[in-house]
């Protein structure tokens, strides 16, 4: 699998069915994670092996890293959190040697831990494509077992190499924190942006199923949990996780069946999705309309409400149809709505006091709300970005943000894997305009701009920069007709911030990493891997960028960058042409990071609240589950993978600000039993004692990025 772009859960789903099939077909649990082959490794993936059962791990793509040595061979990896697993990166530099003397030799020349252990491992075989070892090779490697002048050589197993190590002074083995970064191949987190598109959205799209469907499984008698379907989704999903497929560095036959596999994990999320009850409404002849909030906390904002995409004429684009909804320029009826975390309820569209404009002073197109402001050139530049009643500006004084930038991305050795550091100098600002801004919407509660650019004569964006009502962040809906030719398409931010560093999102939390090139292992990452947000911030004050399917970033100095589009041409000619269409948005705030909400923020831009017409006349409002503290956030809501259990869930939850926190878990539904357990979902020995408190409560104390999962029965 690839080591970087899937989820959190993805990641747990992998060891989850992994472990489960060994167990069904060899009677064993797994304790090492083989990844010979991937294009880096999350700093989150130490604590997913470990409450996956596993605490030892081998890689080999490590050499292949282009600026820096690795600096060792054998030694502990911490991931984030702490959670550290016994990690081997065999010396012979390669998964494929053929058993030669040179060979043998390379290896123990290279290792780097003499001293503190005596072992490693010499992988062989052709390993790169199948065929594994020969004839040729075992008899090599037998006449090598014990000759004078040469290391002994001992055909072995990971477990029995593992447990040598393990018996030796494993405190003299040195460590290494946070993630494991390929020096190489970071053109990856970009190439076929359709497949990175198709990947976030079907995660978050199983992330709703899940939690709508065990809800619907524990309140309704007559709904079955649609566990075959939900499983074969996911293996779908983890399927196109492998690291040639949704890195994007496969052949176009390979792309062509991935989204045929995304296609169909959609289609049977609808059909599923139509299936799903929703309410505890009894069946009538009457329906309602209602919102669901499938994220953990109450959510205040703008949703458009089905109205059959009627069109809006220039005057009802000014005003509305009422005080509290308002029409836009697509003909979508807009309103404002609260709906309480893990829950729904019926459209009733609220007032809504901190209205937003658009309109033009000067030269200067102008957002703007009670929280926020921000002013546009004709190019669709952002000059300036203000929070409310503060006259910094988060922009640069000298330099534009939401400036499109195109570099030449032609690499030294592989196409769609790489992008090399001297891409940056070819940096070329995109500014021929083919419409000028102009406002779409006035308000009150959304404003916009629309406008034009073009990038070649084949190439060109047009972009919707929209603000909402009560809304934090300015967001920037693009489309891109792309057909260039080893390109590299991005947006640039530079801020008036400064800060040694950037903060990025990652697998149950985030990671921070610099902003300079002091020393070659910060000049190495020019192009780094996150997820849903980025953030550069000074004391007191920051700027985030949000996205919903991008992974790529870079940030040096101020200036903090969104990869976009690339377009190589191998092994895949036709690789990323086309219309592509995706989403990011700008968040300034005061204070840190996560006391602003950006967490929060992201993940909302990224899981929309979504409307639902059900039977029945619905009159309350409904909410599951609650947390009572914003660094906790509960990421996963499904049924227990024991099929005896029908009234027993699984809840995930994860410390997202890196601190210690506690936390009180509520659900509306009768709490029976809680206990904690691993991500195979084993209870935990040394806790197997009820963590229900009080009338159900569930107590939780976190340790600084920490993930807990809860196995939960309810009393129904």
């Amino acid at each position: 699998m690839d080591g970087n772009l899937p989820s959190g859960e993805a990641f747990i789903r992998q060891f989850l069915y992994g472990q489960k099939f060994f167990k069904e077909e060899f009677n064993v649990q797994c304790k090492e994670f083989w990844l010979p082959d991937t294009f880096g490794y999350s700093a989150q993936l130490p604590q997913i092996m470990k409450t996956c059962g596993i605490n030892r791990f081998l890689t080999q793509k490590l050499s292949w890293s282009l600026f820096n040595k690795f600096p060792h061979h054998t030694f502990m990896w911490e991931g984030i959190d702490g959670s550290r697993v016994l990690t081997h990166f065999p010396p012979g530099d390669s998964y494929e040697m053929k058993g030669h003397v040179e060979e043998v030799v390379r290896t123990i020349k290279n290792y780097k831990d003499k001293g503190r252990s005596s072992k490693s491992v010499f992988l062989f075989g052709y390993g790169d494509g199948g065929n594994g070892p020969s004839e040729e090779m075992l008899q090599r490697l037998k006449r090598l077992e014990d000759v004078n002048g040469l290391p002994r050589v001992e055909m072995s197993t990971p477990d029995k190499y593992f447990t040598s190590v393990e018996q030796e002074d494993i405190s003299k083995l040195c460590r290494w924190r946070g993630e494991l970064y390929l020096e190489l191949h970071n053109g990856t987190y970009t190439t076929h942006a359709k497949l990175k598109r198709y990947n976030r959205k079907c995660e978050f799209m199983l992330h709703n199923l899940e939690y709508l469907a065990t809800i619907s499984a524990l309140t309704h008698k007559g709904y079955s949990y649609p566990r075959d379907e939900l499983d074969h989704m996911w293996k779908q999903i983890l399927l196109n996780q492998f690291h040639d497929v949704l890195p994007g560095s496969s052949i176009g036959l390979v792309f062509h069946d991935a989204v045929e596999l995304y296609k169909d994990v959609e289609k049977k999320y609808k059909k599923l999705l139509a299936e799903v009850p929703f309410t505890k409404e009894k069946k009538s002849d009457s329906s309602s309309t209602i919102i669901n909030n499938t994220l953990g906390w109450e959510r205040k904002g703008i949703i458009a409400l089905d109205n059959q995409g009627q069109s809006a004429s220039k005057k009802r684009r000014v005003s509305t149809d009422s005080d509290l909804t308002q029409i836009d320029s697509f003909g979508q009826t807009l309103a404002f709505m609260e709906v309480a975390g893990y829950g729904y309820t019926v459209i009733k569209p609220k007032a809504c006091q901190l209205h937003a404009h658009a309109f033009k002073k000067g030269q200067l197109h102008w957002l703007k709300n009670k929280i926020v402001s921000a002013a546009f050139d004709y190019e669709g530049r952002m000059t300036q970005l203000h929070l409310h009643g503060d006259d910094r500006n988060a922009m640069s004084k000298d330099y534009h943000g939401n400036q499109f930038v195109i570099f030449d991305d032609i690499p030294l050795f592989w196409d769609a894997w790489d992008v090399m550091d001297y891409h940056l100098e070819t940096r070329k600002p995109v500014s021929e305009k083919l419409q000028h801004v102009k406002i779409l919407d006035e308000g009150p509660l959304r404003a916009s701009l629309e406008f034009s650019l073009k990038i070649s004569d084949k190439s060109y964006i047009k972009q919707v920069i929209s603000l909402d009502a009560e809304s934090p962040n300015i967001r920037f809906d693009t489309e891109v007709t792309w057909h260039e030719n080893r390109k590299f398409l991005k947006v640039e931010f530079p801020t008036s911030i400064h800060s040694m560093q950037a903060s990025y999102d990652i697998q149950y939390g985030h990671l921070q990493r610099t902003n300079h090139n002091n020393t070659s292992w910060d000049s190495a990452q020019f192009e780094v891997c996150g997820h849903k947000w980025a953030d550069i911030s000074e004391h007191g004050y920051g700027l985030a960028v949000m996205n919903d399917c991008k992974y790529g970033y870079s940030c040096f100095d101020n200036v903090l960058r969104l990869s976009l589009l690339r377009s190589p041409k191998a092994p895949d000619e036709k690789a990323d042409m086309g219309v592509h269409q995706f989403t990011y948005a700008v968040m300034p705030h005061k204070g840190s990071f996560q006391e602003a909400g950006v967490i929060q923020q992201a993940y909302d831009l990224n899981c929309p609240m979504f409307t639902t017409e059900v039977q029945g006349e619905v009159t309350e409002s409904q909410s599951y589950f609650k947390v009572d503290n914003a660094q906790i956030i509960l990421e996963t809501v499904k049924m227990c993978e024991d099929q005896t259990k029908d009234k027993t869930v699984v809840l995930r939850l994860y410390e997202s600000h890196g601190g210690k926190g506690k936390t009180v878990l509520t659900s509306s539904l009768p709490v029976k039993t809680a206990h904690r357990c691993n991500a195979l979902e084993e209870i935990i020995e040394d806790t197997h004692k009820s963590v229900a408190g009080i009338e159900g409560d569930i107590h939780l104390t976190f340790q600084p990025f920490e993930i807990i999962s809860i196995m939960v029965e309810f009393n129904l």
